[in-house]
């Protein structure tokens, strides 16, 4: 089946065009910076993918996908004539609520209850519905479905997802946590097992999905049964932009002392603090690793504060699992950062997790997944690369498979 992966951000949307018989990938896109008069859009096919760029100043989130599905059906080099090719799509949703448990498919009934859980993410969701819309009138007779980051998390136990505030809080808004980067975890938990050569039902895993956004799961027999992000994707650790958990209080002191706005205050928290907040440089964390070994010490803090809440996040869950067999590392830092990796790790061999400095730094490995602790290592330390979109197209195929 040919499926259509659509991971649309707030700024940002991935795409790629996968055929699910064999796993081959077919085309990737990445938009970036979208609404900025810099924003611009990467196309790439296979064999090569040798990258076009494209200007889209100016365009939404929707009319870039629209620019890319164009793109699709005309380019000599495309790998369909027509969009009719496309059998499925699959969308990457943030937030499903406690309406959806498991991917869905996309329909008359379901959208509703998709719009309803934008204020659980509203950086992702509401762009990602905007794009769902599109799609509809474009492509009227092509399944869609949506899978969703929160539904790995389902599994979490009302002692760890309910928050110490008045329960009518949780009946009647839902306010409880939720979760993010569920569809990574799961893919990381699964991958480790393959590494370790164990049946994942067998395994206690902590999996770290460190990349611009950022959060650890505690993955018990194979399920969920903690995760750092919460409510909203805000909760847990420092990130790329987020500030993570904090004491709510500042929230308010802030905005009494400096008279702002909710919207503002939303805007400090999720787009201002982070890793860019400390460094006052880049959320990119490459380089303010480069800034802090050049001894600015605004990023050498941000390095410091990082590796610190990783840490205290590992050693939480640590705390809870009835055992741990392996620590995953996935996504853009976790996957391709040896320094940070070995920051990480050496506060946390006293608890039996060891990294091998030279499996950790082997030149030419980005991009395999491997183990890089030492032999006898009580706990494994596995790196693994993630590949959220080829889950979500084969997530697709089954539900369109299982459903027409």
């Amino acid at each position: 089946m040919i499926v259509l992966v659509v991971n649309a951000g707030s700024s940002t949307l991935k795409c790629q065009l996968i055929q699910t018989d064999g796993k081959v990938r077919l085309m990737k896109a990445l938009t970036d910076k979208i609404g900025d008069k810099n924003a611009n859009m990467s196309v790439a096919f296979a064999p090569d993918f040798e990258e076009t760029i494209y200007d889209i100043e100016g365009l939404t989130i929707e009319q870039a996908l629209s620019k890319l599905l164009d793109i699709l059906a005309k380019d000599p080099n495309s790998p369909i004539s027509s969009l009719s090719e496309i059998e499925a799509i699959g969308n990457r949703i943030v937030a499903g609520g406690e309406y959806f448990r498991e991917s869905t498919l996309i329909d008359k009934d379901t959208f509703p209850k998709l719009k309803l859980c934008e204020k659980l993410a509203p950086l992702h969701n509401p762009p990602a519905d905007r794009c769902i819309e599109m799609l509809q009138k474009l492509l009227v007779d092509t399944p869609q479905c949506a899978v969703f980051d929160t539904a790995f998390h389902q599994s979490i136990p009302p002692k760890a997802y309910m928050y110490p505030l008045p329960k009518r809080y949780y009946d009647d808004y839902h306010i409880r946590r939720y979760g993010a980067h569920g569809t990574s975890h799961r893919y990381a938990a699964q991958q480790a097992a393959n590494l370790l050569e164990r049946p994942i039902d067998d395994l206690g895993l902590i999996t770290c999905h460190l990349g611009s956004g950022g959060s650890i799961t505690a993955v018990n027999h194979g399920k969920s049964i903690d995760t750092t992000m919460g409510f909203t994707p805000l909760e847990g650790l420092m990130m790329g932009t987020r500030s993570g958990s904090i004491d709510p209080a500042i929230v308010t002191y802030i905005m009494r002392r400096d008279n702002i706005s909710f919207d503002e205050m939303d805007r400090i928290l999720n787009k201002d603090s982070g890793i860019l907040g400390i460094s006052g440089l880049s959320s990119d964390m490459r380089v303010v690793l480069k800034a802090a070994d050049e001894g600015n010490k605004d990023a050498k803090l941000a390095v410091e504060m990082y590796v610190y809440k990783v840490q205290q996040a590992i050693g939480q869950f640590y705390a809870i699992m009835t055992r741990t067999d392996a620590v995953v590392m996935t996504a853009g830092i976790g996957e391709n950062s040896s320094e940070l990796r070995e920051l990480i790790f050496a506060g946390l061999a006293h608890m039996g997790m060891i990294l091998d400095k030279d499996k950790n730094n082997v030149v030419g490995a980005i991009g395999t997944n491997r183990i890089v602790s030492i032999d006898d290592s009580p706990i494994k330390i596995c790196v693994v690369t993630t590949d959220e979109e080829m889950r979500i197209a084969r997530e697709t195929d089954a539900l369109v498979e299982s459903t027409f």
